[in-house]
């Protein structure tokens, strides 16, 4: 019997197990751009077209190695305008009943398929680096699950950046030389772009008639949509800016985007790169005496250590891990994240780099969009729905443990020792946000105080019974208790009074 053979769009890769698994000759490819996948959440435009141009060019490589595609565009008339309802409708066609499927990377899809009337067999992805079992083997039993401790085991099973049994250089962890603030001056490399071919502008045209009113813009578009497209961006951060990637990984500008990032998450995660590849080719460039230890040990982290790691977390926590809200936050996120007039100039950078780029890096994500999110008490799921939407690389099997567990602290701790939070002054040290501010980061209180000086305060406080007693929060609570008991009175005052203002809409 004919079995389909499910391919979704994180999964463009030749590698992926449903089709090693498949038989060429009887089997059907199945793959469908659908509104419930492209509307659960309203996804940025770049992130649809991204992957809707990706998938029409992976379903023709697959053609032309001799595959039978069955392909469904959003706008066909008999789409049935879900995953299921695809697999339903060909299974239908072909008189069959056997579906073969590479496991989703959200639990909702992975409930959908399993609810259906349909024999449906899913694959282990074996595009990650540590299986399921592996993660939940190295988990059992320990008090906390720390990311470092996961990548040194990563690091010991590829034998990445070690020499024997001990890790190249004699550390295993390299973020502290990797912390410098950009200069003004800084000379960053271009990212490359890509002309849109005959595919991309026909999706452009679908994305921008049934997506246009989503929130980020649409053109230009220049994203790699093929898997030779996204080597040749691989080639060109690996020549032109891993040597410097370490250094000024965490700097933000305002005139400068991207710096020395990669900007190949998005490919990485929809299958058009290999994880173990990129590893080994960062190691190769440090090995060739192009790029410093830093920068790849830091570079392979990424990958190997947290990407890896929020997999696992995802998984091994289940269905319910993104609804968690440990520390009970439940005011809504303000319009400002959607694009509303904010003094903040930092915020409104990120929330403006977000809408027109799809894009913002790490430290963007989580010390300001993320940072002022958790210390202003938003509600976690709210968040989560927000990254989910907005960045191009936004999957919820990675998305989520960063947002709920990393960012937010909503698991309580589950991710992260501490909460990632801080005042205006971490701020001010890695970007050039502050200068141009209508706020003040040197003003503790009055009119012009950096509300992230307020909030950081009213968080810790807030929290005290939480906090309190954890060793890396310890100093904090000393400083805020060596402070004028009325200095701290009015601290309170105005961020409460600040928040109130935010709650109702006003212009912050």
């Amino acid at each position: 019997m004919v079995r389909l053979i499910l391919i979704l769009g994180d999964q463009l890769s030749p590698e992926i197990p449903a089709l090693k698994r498949a038989d060429k000759a009887q089997d059907r490819v199945v793959m469908a751009e659908v509104a419930d996948e492209a509307a659960y959440v309203p996804h940025h435009p770049k992130k649809i077209a991204l992957i809707f141009a990706a998938m029409r060019k992976f379903a023709a490589r697959l053609r032309d190695d001799g595959w039978q595609v069955d392909y469904t565009r959003l706008d066909d008339e008999d789409n049935a305008g879900s995953i299921p309802g695809e697999l339903l409708r060909r299974a239908d066609q072909h008189g069959t009943s056997k579906v073969l499927a590479t496991r989703p990377g959200e639990w909702r899809l992975i409930e959908a398929l399993q609810d259906m009337p349909l024999d449906v067999t899913l694959l282990e992805d074996s595009r990650f680096i540590a299986s399921h079992r592996e993660f939940d083997t190295w988990a059992e039993g320990r008090k906390a699950l720390r990311m470092e401790y996961f990548y040194r085991e990563m690091r010991r099973k590829t034998g990445l950046l070690m020499d024997g049994d001990q890790p190249e250089g004699g550390k295993w962890n390299y973020d502290s030389e990797n912390r410098k603030p950009a200069p003004d001056d800084l000379f960053a490399p271009k990212p490359l772009w890509f002309e849109p071919d005959a595919t991309v502008a026909e999706v452009l045209d679908l994305v921008e008639t049934h997506f246009g009113k989503n929130f980020g813009t649409l053109k230009p578009f220049g994203y790699a949509t093929d898997a030779d497209q996204a080597g040749k961006v691989l080639d060109h951060f690996i020549k032109h800016a891993l040597p410097s990637f370490g250094d000024y990984q965490d700097a933000m500008l305002q005139g400068n985007r991207f710096l020395y990032h990669s900007l190949i998450s998005a490919y990485l995660n929809i299958g058009l790169l290999d994880a173990l590849d990129i590893c080994q080719r960062v190691e190769k460039a440090y090995l060739d005496g192009h790029a410093p230890l830093n920068a790849a040990e830091g570079y392979i982290r990424q990958i190997l250590g947290w990407r890896e790691f929020m997999r696992g977390i995802y998984f091994r926590e289940g269905p319910e891990y993104p609804h968690r809200n440990q520390l009970n936050h439940h005011r809504k996120l303000p319009p400002l994240y959607w694009g509303a007039k904010t003094r903040m100039n930092c915020l409104s950078h990120a929330v403006a780099q977000t809408r027109d780029e799809a894009y913002a890096h790490h430290i963007q994500r989580l010390m300001i969009t993320g940072n002022f999110a958790l210390i202003a008490g938003i509600n976690p799921a709210e968040v989560h729905d927000w990254y989910l939407a907005v960045y191009i690389d936004a999957f919820e099997w990675v998305e989520a443990p960063n947002t709920v567990g990393m960012s937010q602290f909503a698991d309580g701790g589950l991710v992260g020792s501490k909460p990632y939070v801080s005042s205006g002054n971490y701020i001010d040290k890695m970007s050039d946000y502050c200068g141009a501010c209508d706020y003040s980061v040197k003003a503790k209180t009055g009119e012009k105080a950096c509300p992230f000086n307020l909030l950081y305060w009213k968080l810790l406080d807030r929290h005290r019974d939480r906090f309190e007693g954890n060793p890396r929060m310890a100093q904090m609570y000393r400083t805020w208790d060596r402070m004028d008991a009325k200095h701290r009175a009015t601290v309170l005052d105005e961020a409460e009074a600040f928040l109130q203002r935010l709650s109702r809409g006003d212009p912050v």
